[in-house]
């Protein structure tokens, strides 16, 4: 008859009620540290203010672009224009924004720059605008990043020289050097010849963004290349034999037997990866790109609220985060059945 000792000893239901208690005194009591450390602080606390920065209303004037005698205010093809005489007796249309309200009266005279009327307008704050920023950055280059460390996994445990060598060169030096000073070379150096040579054609530049894309997928791909390529060796090599001695060649095989596998295996690692991302994300304000960090940074500049903003922000990054967390959670779960 076997026995149970330490650890591997049944609990009881009161084990259970006891460390689940002193879980929640634990948090309340960080809560309530937390409470207290803000409150002692000399500092007056403005969470009122905040919503002005996640969405907008406001009342934007329209101004005259010429000046004479309003005559009227017409419709046409939808669109409502003012109209007004000049001095020299000449017929001015002036387009007015959907929504606008004329405060003036046939008959008054106007000169440049006088109020016609104005209109309200409802759109996302500046906290959402690097929100959203943030989001498409990181999707774009978790997708980038997937695709090239899969291909530099595969390389690393290729038998061709060429593409070994070339992956663990590409993988040494993302990994040994920092990502900002990648992000100033894919900008300041590749971006300036780039956009040099467009220029030369005839084509626009190539926006900032990309350029940081381009460089966290780069640093992405070098990480995840190799996960893929640890994740491929732990599968066990009776793996491949058995699906080559089943007529399956190589290719195949990795594609039907082995990346399968190791695609359940990598699943976290990668996780934990894309959330870095996510967060490695805010060093992009250094070429001029508005995410949430560069936004935030902008709005305590220009309100004085540092804690509660930065607060906020990190509030905003950890809602990123944990859907990814939970989205591949939800993946790992499915690929297990």
């Amino acid at each position: 008859m076997s026995t149970y000792r330490g650890l591997d000893a049944p609990k009881s239901p009161s084990y259970y009620m006891f460390w689940k208690a002193a879980f929640v005194v634990v948090l309340l009591g960080m809560m309530g540290f937390m409470w207290v450390a803000s409150s002692s602080v000399e500092y007056v606390w403005r969470w009122n203010r905040i919503p002005q920065y996640f969405w907008v209303e406001k009342s934007v004037e329209v101004r005259a672009e010429e000046q004479g005698t309003l005559q009227e205010v017409i419709n046409k093809n939808g669109a409502e224009f003012v109209v007004l005489e000049d001095d020299g007796g000449s017929r001015v249309e002036q387009r007015l924004n959907a929504g606008t309200s004329v405060t003036l009266s046939p008959g008054d005279y106007v000169y440049m720059g006088d109020v016609l009327g104005s209109y309200r307008i409802s759109e996302p704050g500046v906290l959402l605008q690097g929100l959203k920023v943030t989001f498409e950055v990181s999707l774009v280059s978790i997708v980038f990043g997937i695709l090239l460390g899969v291909l530099t996994g595969l390389a690393r445990i290729s038998d061709n020289p060429a593409l070994k060598w070339g992956a663990i060169t590409y993988v040494e030096f993302i990994r040994g050097t920092p990502l900002l000073v990648q992000i100033f070379l894919w900008y300041f150096v590749a971006g300036t010849l780039v956009n040099n040579m467009l220029q030369q054609v005839g084509m626009g530049p190539v926006p900032a963004m990309w350029f940081g894309v381009f460089a966290l997928s780069m640093f992405t791909g070098a990480y995840v290349g190799e996960i893929v390529r640890a994740g491929i060796q732990s599968v066990h090599r009776g793996q491949m034999e058995a699906a080559r001695s089943l007529g399956l060649n190589y290719n195949q095989a990795m594609r039907k037997i082995i990346l399968p596998q190791a695609f359940r295996r990598i699943m976290p690692p990668l996780a934990g990866q894309f959330i870095s991302l996510i967060k490695d994300s805010s060093l992009l304000g250094v070429i001029a790109i508005r995410d949430l960090t560069k936004a935030t940074r902008e709005v305590v500049s220009s309100s004085l609220q540092p804690f509660e903003l930065w607060i906020l922000c990190a509030l905003m990054y950890l809602l990123l985060t944990f859907t990814l967390s939970v989205f591949v959670s939800y993946l790992e779960s499915k690929a297990v059945r």
